[in-house]
């Protein structure tokens, strides 16, 4: 099928094909980029390719920085009030708009379509809240040591901001980033992964749709995003850059955004661990596990990567985490019957199995899985390794994957030190009906997030975020709103 007919199968399964956009939106416009190149869409569950897009370079950037800019002093002047009226019906459209975005998404990502809506409507509810928060950025009336002296402290936007988000939450990543920069009164240049523009492209016509104003929210798609990284970070006039991706770029992004002292938020790698002691409910441990290891087949952030199980307990819970994965249904991502798709692209398939044979050689186990899947293309089996050694390279990176290493110990003092070994500290969760154990070890694990028999941790009214090499800065919540101001100390002498 040629790229053309894939476009018009597309198009034909959406309520409305005009969410199919395939140009940049830069300054209210659909437009080409400077270079006639174009970019493949691949759907990762067929490997064909679905649509082309514009491999834009460091010059549609800057347009997109220069429309930005221009957009910016009438966006901030806006009342809170007024951007708020229109950030709503912007997540209106969205909601009413899930089912065909998240056929996008599915379409693209490789994720299943009841994760994929599920994504979309998350995602709305950022822009919902932020819509709200933005009428709450309050500053302060200080009372001043001189009698003829007034202190006051206002909250404003930093300017053009940076977006720069990834292909495993393409939708939801996007919400969580320019709800808070646009409530505050910033204009944004989104540039998101090179696996999954339509989403984002879809997203740009619903803010347009909304009435969001022209040059106010912006987006560049490209096969190579360095060059348009490069462009954001060195533009003086980009004032802020938000990122989630992996660390090691975030710690280049940094770097680059000290040249012009720009705020960051970086949101980066993960390598959470998942604590189960022998007074867990073992039943509801498992059904977290499951739940936090297996969404979008392992490739999340927050996803579970290193499972230590008390000893006592350990051969029960594995047992009993064997006969849940039998309920795992691989396939095509726009069954409502399946729970796993495939992996983004072959290199992560190739890591996911690099992963495992290096355990399984250092004397790991396999309990279930184990290999590519008979699906063939980028699937994976819903993998278990038991006794999986501790030189094993998957405790040590992002497997990103459905895989799940088990290991064993013996004291709280010993699993906690385990967990606290990584320069990583943005997720972790554990399992105990101990209230006191549960205030300890939530408050000795280095992350910035925690779940105490829970593992669903994602939602708009909390901080999301982590510490150590994991990030900078929280999305979400009160608290997510405050890294797109600036507070200024304003003086009223001669009173």
């Amino acid at each position: 099928m040629s790229i053309t007919q894939q476009v018009q199968s597309l198009a034909e399964m959406l309520r409305d094909p005009a969410l199919l956009r395939l140009k940049n939106l830069v300054g209210g416009i659909w437009t080409a980029a400077a270079s006639e190149r174009r970019h493949p869409v691949i759907n990762p569950s067929t490997g064909c390719v679905i649509a082309e897009v514009p491999y834009s370079e460091a010059q549609d950037a800057h347009a997109a920085v220069t429309a930005a800019h221009a957009a910016f002093p009438a966006w901030s002047a806006m009342q809170p009030a007024e951007r708020a009226t229109l950030l709503k019906r912007w997540r209106d459209l969205i909601v009413e708009n899930k089912d065909d975005l998240g056929t996008i998404l599915a379409w693209e990502q490789g994720k299943p379509i009841k994760e994929a809506i599920g994504e979309v409507v998350y995602g709305a509810s950022f822009v919902e809240w932020f819509a709200e928060e933005g009428k709450r950025i309050y500053g302060d009336v200080i009372p001043s040591p001189a009698a003829n002296k007034r202190i006051v402290v206002i909250k404003q936007p930093v300017g053009v901001v940076g977006l720069i988000t990834p292909w495993n939450f393409p939708s939801a990543m996007i919400t969580r980033k320019a709800g808070p920069s646009l409530a505050a009164g910033c204009t944004v240049v989104l540039k998101p992964a090179e696996h999954t523009p339509l989403s984002a492209l879809a997203l740009g016509e619903l803010a347009l749709r909304a009435g969001i104003p022209p040059g106010v929210f912006n987006v560049v798609v490209t096969g190579d995003p360095a060059p348009i990284g490069d462009a954001l970070t060195f533009d003086p006039r980009v004032r802020k850059i938000s990122f989630t991706g992996s660390t090691r770029v975030g710690k280049l992004l940094m770097a680059q955004c000290a040249q012009s002292v720009k705020k960051v938020s970086l949101e980066l790698g993960g390598n959470a661990a998942f604590i189960v002691f022998d007074d867990a409910d073992l039943d509801s441990a498992v059904a977290g596990l499951m739940a936090v290891k297996f969404r979008n087949a392992g490739q999340t952030c927050i996803s579970a990567n290193r499972i230590y199980v008390h000893r006592k307990v350990y051969e029960e819970f594995a047992a009993k985490l064997t006969v849940a994965l039998g309920g795992l249904v691989s396939g095509n991502p726009l069954d409502p019957a399946v729970s796993q798709g495939p992996l983004i692209n072959r290199p992560a398939l190739a890591k996911v199995d690099r992963l495992v044979s290096d355990a399984v050689q250092r004397g790991a186990t396999v309990l279930a899985g184990g290999k590519p899947h008979a699906l063939g293309g980028l699937f994976y089996e819903p993998t278990i390794l038991t006794r999986v050694p501790p030189d094993a390279q998957m405790w040590h990176e992002e497997i990103f994957g459905p895989i799940v290493p088990l290991a064993s110990f013996d004291s709280e003092d010993e699993v906690v030190a385990s967990v606290n070994n990584t320069p990583y500290g943005l997720a972790n969760y554990f399992y105990s009906r101990d209230i006191g154990r549960a205030w300890r070890v939530a408050e000795r694990l280095e992350s910035g997030m925690v779940g105490v028999n829970e593992s669903w941790l994602s939602t708009e009214v909390a901080p999301f975020g982590g510490v150590k090499e994991s990030g900078i800065g929280r999305e979400g919540s009160k608290y997510g709103i405050l890294d797109y101001v600036e507070t200024k100390y304003v003086c009223f002498g001669g009173i």
